[in-house]
C-alpha cells in the first residue's frame, strides 16, 4: 500500500483516496487571486499543525515578511513554527530584484537550480522536513527561458525533493482567459505525480472558486470540478457539491 499524505484541507482529501502519495511532487496550478499561495501554505502548516511533519517554503515571488503577513490572517503563526525548527523559508525573491535580505536562508545568488537544491538539501538536513513548497515554479520558468532546459531543471527539483523524503507541491501561474492551459510553459505537468488546478472564474458579476484534480498517479481520484471558498480559516472544498 502507498503511504497517503494528507493535506488537512477540509473536503480536499476525500477527493484523493485520503490525500498526496507520500514523497511525491504535485503541480498546484491556477490563474492569479485563485488561491495557490493559500493552499500550498494550509498543506504546509497543517503538516506541521496535525500531522508534526517540518515544512520547506521556498518564495521565489513574495518576500517572506509578506507571506508571513499575508498567512496570518488565517492565524497560521509561521514565525513561531520557525522558532519551534518546524518550518523553513527560503527567500528566493530579494536577491532577485536586489534587495537585501536578513532571512535566515537566502538564495544569494544569481539564480540556479544547484544553488536551490543545495539549500533545500541543507534545511532538510536540519529541520527533518518532510513536506515541501515551491512558490512559484513560474518565475523560475522565466528566468531559465528555454521551456525544454526548464522541464529538465524542473525535474530534478522534483526529483531530488522526493529523494529528500519530501512530500511537495510546486505552484505554477496560468494566464487568465487561457481556459484548457493547465500550466504556463507547457512542460510543468509533465515532470510530477499529480497536477491539481484552481479555478477563479466569472459568473455573470461574481467570481467562482473551483477545484480540479487533472490528474493523480496511483489515485482513484474524482473527475469532476468542486466548489471551494477561501475562508478566515483557510480553503474549504465542497466535496459533495460539483460545479456545472
Amino acid at each position: 500500500m502507498l503511504e497517503r499524505v494528507p493535506t488537512g484541507i477540509p473536503g480536499f482529501d476525500e477527493l484523493c483516496g485520503g490525500g498526496l502519495l507520500r514523497d511525491r511532487s504535485y503541480l498546484l496550478s491556477g490563474p492569479s487571486g485563485s488561491g495557490k499561495t493559500i493552499f500550498a501554505s494550509q498543506f504546509i502548516v497543517n503538516g506541521i499543525e496535525k500531522y508534526n511533519e517540518p515544512g520547506i517554503i521556498i518564495a521565489t515571488e513574495e518576500r517572506p515578511q509578506h507571506l508571513r503577513e499575508h498567512l496570518a490572517v488565517f492565524g497560521w503563526e509561521l514565525e513561531k513554527y520557525e522558532d519551534e525548527n518546524m518550518l523553513a523559508i527560503v527567500d528566493a525573491t530579494s536577491t532577485k530584484i536586489g534587495l537585501p535580505s536578513d532571512e535566515r536562508y537566502i538564495d544569494v545568488r544569481p539564480f540556479d537550480v544547484r544553488s536551490l537544491l543545495d539549500q533545500i538539501i541543507t534545511i532538510q538536513d536540519e529541520i527533518e522536513a518532510r513536506r515541501a513548497v515551491l512558490d512559484s515554479t513560474t518565475s523560475i520558468g522565466f528566468t531559465i527561458g528555454d521551456p525544454a532546459k526548464f522541464r529538465v531543471e524542473l525535474l530534478k527539483i522534483s526529483t531530488t525533493m522526493e529523494i529528500l523524503g519530501l512530500t511537495s507541491i510546486l505552484t505554477c501561474e496560468v494566464v487568465e482567459g487561457q481556459s484548457d492551459a493547465i500550466s504556463r510553459f507547457g512542460v510543468e505537468n509533465f515532470v510530477v505525480e499529480g497536477t491539481i488546478v484552481l479555478y477563479y472564474s466569472k459568473l455573470e458579476n461574481t467570481r467562482v472558486r473551483a477545484i480540479e484534480i487533472f490528474k493523480m498517479r496511483g489515485s482513484n481520484h474524482s473527475k469532476k470540478i468542486h466548489p471551494f471558498e477561501i475562508t478566515d480559516k483557510g480553503i474549504v472544498v465542497y466535496s459533495r457539491e460539483e460545479i456545472f
